[in-house]
């Protein structure tokens, strides 16, 4: 007797319809999961706001502090939702060859263990770009969850930053949320853009460092996702510039990460690039994440991907990424009118612009033949069992179930209201 087909392996047209069981569960997941925004938005707007608010710089060290509780909580939160509604686990493997290879005392110096020798975390420099191919918009949720295992002790999923369509900047709680959480909201249109991304990302990356707090800034350079619609605009974009068109990923767009990393590096002397090459198991190739997974597919059908494929590179920005030389840059001010203090955007020289242009699409091209090669033999790399470290996507404390509700605020506001009340 064969074995029943797993229905993530299934284009999402092609699985069967519901039980009542599982529309229970996907009505408990919008419960829960609105309920952890609610009261995430709440308290930043309950609790926090009014000490923004206040004069003192103690209460606005008190604010940023919040603010960074709450955006824990919304780790925690995306967190929890894949530990009671969606399980699965990261599997994560290491560069052995190219470029930003690890070697063996690296994997073992960055894996932490508990004392049962179950590995819980990547022990990670703080401060990096992040980036990734882009298949599904579950991606970024993925990403995010990830980061809560990068230098746990640190608590990298506090200090994540993403850029979101200016249009969503006001959308009820969600919208809200993201503005407290100072992510950045660009326009889509370069001219405009590279200012607001000059004057952000000066502020954010002096202040992680002057601060020495990690920092984590997500970024996609392909742009969008790979889908059927953005297929023909890639080869369109290989032909227009006269090189081949990839496979199982679309061309980068280097403009982005290269105003990005030439903005942070001079704040973030240590500032490093993380690279990651994520699959998602079930999806052939050629074909389209987005036809097998999606956010209401994974949370709401229950049919999340048994397991997400990470492949890592870890780069130094100033030593192994060609950013080109600031010295000889000539800044200029962001904004003549306003003439922020210490915010400049620095003009990209043509050559260095090329450069860059180059090594960001062959690095692309062997993201693009590693998931070749892992489609075939099952391996990112050309060893066919490389080492890789299963971690589950689960919080590591029960306790942490309250912060992903943001508890903290309406217990600290009960006990202060009891202790008034005894006085």
């Amino acid at each position: 007797m064969s074995s029943p087909t797993p229905p993530y392996t299934l284009p999402i047209p092609a699985r069967a319809p519901q039980t009542w069981r599982r529309t229970f569960l996907a009505t408990l997941f919008v419960v829960l999961f609105d309920l952890g925004c609610l009261m995430i938005n709440g308290s930043q707007l309950l609790f926090l706001l009014p000490l923004r608010l206040l004069p003192f710089r103690s209460t606005r060290k008190l604010y940023y502090s919040g603010i960074r509780y709450t955006k824990g909580a919304f780790g925690c939160l995306q967190i929890l939702m894949c530990q009671w509604f969606a399980q699965t686990q990261l599997v994560v493997t290491f560069e052995r060859e190219g470029v930003g290879k690890f070697t063996d005392e690296d994997i073992e110096k960055y894996t932490i263990r508990d004392e049962n020798g179950r590995i819980t975390g990547l022990d990670f420099p703080t401060k990096l770009v992040l980036i990734a191919n882009h298949q599904i918009y579950a991606d970024w949720w993925y990403a995010w969850c990830f980061t809560y295992f990068l230098s746990p002790r640190a608590g990298i999923h506090r200090y994540m930053y993403i850029t979101l369509k200016k249009s969503l900047r006001w959308v009820p709680v969600v919208g809200w949320g993201m503005q407290f959480f100072n992510f950045i909201f660009l326009a889509r249109s370069w001219a405009s853009d590279r200012l607001q991304l000059a004057s952000d990302l000066t502020r954010l990356g002096r202040a992680a460092e002057a601060e020495h707090r990690p920092f984590c800034f997500l970024l996609y350079p392909e742009g969008t996702l790979v889908s059927q619609n953005t297929r023909p605009i890639s080869k369109k974009f290989a032909d227009k510039i006269g090189v081949k068109d990839l496979t199982h990923v679309l061309l980068p767009r280097s403009t982005g990460l290269h105003y990005t990393l030439r903005s942070l590096s001079p704040r973030i002397p240590s500032l490093k690039l993380l690279d990651m090459t994520v699959v998602y198991p079930g999806v052939p190739p050629a074909r389209y994440g987005q036809s097998y997974y999606t956010l209401r597919s994974i949370f709401l059908d229950g049919v999340p991907p048994p397991e997400i494929h990470i492949h890592l590179r870890l780069l130094d920005v100033k030593g192994q990424v060609p950013i080109g030389d600031l010295s000889a840059s000539k800044p200029t001010p962001v904004d003549g009118a306003t003439k922020q203090k210490g915010v400049v955007e620095v003009e990209i020289p043509s050559n260095e612009k090329e450069t860059f242009d180059v090594w960001l699409r062959e690095l692309w091209q062997e993201k693009d033949e590693s998931i070749g090669r892992f489609h075939e033999t099952g391996s990112f790399s050309k060893d066919p069992a490389p080492p890789k470290l299963n971690i589950p996507i689960q919080l590591d404390r029960k306790l942490e179930i309250l912060d992903a509700f943001c508890f903290f605020w309406p217990a600290a506001l009960a006990y202060s209201w009891k202790r008034l009340r005894s006085g």
